[in-house]
């Protein structure tokens, strides 16, 4: 195996594959052949190696791109990382549209087995859901989902759901409109056979404005005040049951890719993340995409330094405009909040190997493929338009995927240098960007693309990735995180609770 391993000609770094120690002559992969360069320091796997001088003031550039600037000059074998690098980027930018043309996948008529629901959704689930308006009812919530578990096991359907959250009573403003908008976009969503969404009473997030977004669900939604029953428990299991004979009418069918919405996601990302893992989840996204599916990527914060890849990709000029327009809104949401816009990466992802924001940036809309970005959403609103849309919202893991579930997403792929247990409200696959971490968190990673580094092809890798997600879909395989019983959402906060 190589000692390092370079990802575009013009780069000024190379990507250490094991740990290197001082002195040593390390063989770099090169344009002509190899070049053997000497450490002048220790370098960490997964960290940066200098294969030429790099005079301060002077971009770094990784993956093709400047992924900062340096601070000091950096000789030929130096170990370049935070000490020696700083981020190039700084307050609002103007942008230009410079369309670039994309090579796209070819469809292939792929499909899996899926459901089929009377208002034309999709789901690869046959589930019940219970989503509470406010927190105060959340245990509520929980014992009708234990109680509602254990009468109807056995019929027909995968599962009842209950997903907790704080907020529904004295938010004001955006605030409330989020927690609504998003509570909604969860009830449509296509793995849910049916929904109850049970309200206290008194709370700002009434049952009647759910109602108003929601209407009646054509059957399969159910609504639950709390205050106005005598017993709470017995009401929700009566409605409960009404939910598990509608959905118990539900059977696998042959459904099109074309249906399949894919979210896409990393988190505690490593040196290794742009090289293995958010490129094959890119790949997925580009196969998806062609067969006619969606392909959702959110964390805002994460496109900065890399949003012009993004912007240029739109397939037309309005859609340029809601790039800009997401990019800029979440950097004045830093502003607002007298933030450092580009107070990133976390410590974590320092300790991986990631320097600047602009290289995490870059690692990470490699997830998005090369498919044409075809929409920008709002947070909490349904995704509509096929091909790769962009959604509002920040980069917090928890945040993120339940932004990405509400826009339909019916799985989430989640690329991970570190590891992290978590499991949203939708199937959420754990892909390890390096085999260390899949070996040592075996109950946590569903699939290894660190073996990339050790010799499977790309090819094959995404063959295997696009068998587990078809399997996945048709309800062959579940995540470790179904399996350990982990859903989880997180609802965006910014503003004033009473």
């Amino acid at each position: 195996m190589s000692d390092t391993v370079i990802l575009h000609p013009d780069d000024d770094v190379a990507v250490a594959l094991r740990d290197i120690a001082e002195g040593e002559a390390v063989t770099v992969p090169a344009v002509d052949g190899e070049l053997i360069v000497q450490a002048i320091a220790d370098v960490p796997r997964g960290h940066k190696l200098a294969i030429r001088p790099i005079g301060i003031g002077s971009h770094v550039r990784k993956f093709g791109y400047s992924i900062g600037v340096a601070q000091s000059d950096i000789p030929a074998g130096s170990w370049v990382h935070t000490h020696n690098v700083r981020t190039g980027l700084g307050g609002l930018l103007d942008y230009r549209y410079e369309p670039k043309e994309q090579a796209a996948a070819q469809p292939q008529g792929r499909s899996f087995l899926g459901y089929e629901r009377d208002n034309g959704e999709v789901g690869i689930r046959n589930e019940i859901w219970i989503l509470n308006t406010v927190g105060c009812i959340n245990k509520t919530c929980e014992l009708l989902a234990k109680m509602a578990t254990n009468r109807f096991a056995g019929r027909g359907i995968d599962g009842i759901f209950h997903f907790a959250h704080p907020f529904g009573c004295s938010q004001l403003g955006d605030d409330l409109s989020f927690t609504k908008q998003l509570l909604a976009s969860l009830a449509e969503h296509g793995n849910a056979a049916g929904v109850l969404i049970v309200g206290l009473g008194c709370e700002n997030n009434q049952i009647a404005g759910m109602r108003e977004l929601l209407g009646d669900g054509g059957g399969r939604i159910r609504f639950l005040k709390s205050q106005e029953e005598e017993d709470e428990l017995e009401a929700g299991m009566l409605l409960l049951e009404e939910l598990v004979a509608y959905a118990e009418r539900f059977v696998r069918k042959p459904i099109p890719l074309s249906k399949l919405k894919l979210g896409l996601k990393c988190g505690g990302s490593d040196g290794f993340s742009g090289i293995t893992a958010n490129p094959l989840v890119g790949r997925m996204a580009d196969i998806v995409t062609a067969e006619g599916g969606t392909a959702l990527l959110t964390e805002v914060p994460e496109m900065f330094g890399a949003e012009t890849i993004l912007m240029n990709r739109a397939e037309d000029e309005e859609v340029f405009g809601k790039v800009v327009n997401l990019i800029n809104d979440f950097k004045q949401y830093f502003i607002r909040h007298n933030q450092e816009i580009y107070e990133n990466p976390s410590p974590g992802n320092k300790a991986g190997g990631i320097t600047t924001l602009e290289e995490k940036s870059l690692g990470c809309t490699q997830k998005g493929g090369h498919a044409q970005v075809t929409d920008v959403l709002p947070y909490g609103v349904r995704a509509s338009k096929p091909g790769l849309n962009l959604i509002q919202g920040p980069g917090n893991d928890l945040v993120s995927v339940t932004a990405l579930a509400a826009a339909g997403a019916h799985i989430v792929l989640f690329t991970t240098g570190r590891g992290t247990p978590f499991g949203g409200p939708v199937p959420t696959v754990k892909l390890s960007t390096n085999s260390e971490l899949a070996q040592k968190k075996k109950h946590w990673i569903d699939f290894d693309a660190g073996r990339l580094l050790g010799g499977t092809s790309m090819a094959q890798l995404t063959d295997d990735l696009l068998a587990y997600v078809i399997g996945l879909a048709s309800g062959d395989i579940k995540t470790n995180g179904e399996n350990n019983g982990f859903r989880e959402i997180a609802i965006f906060k910014d503003g004033v609770i009473l």
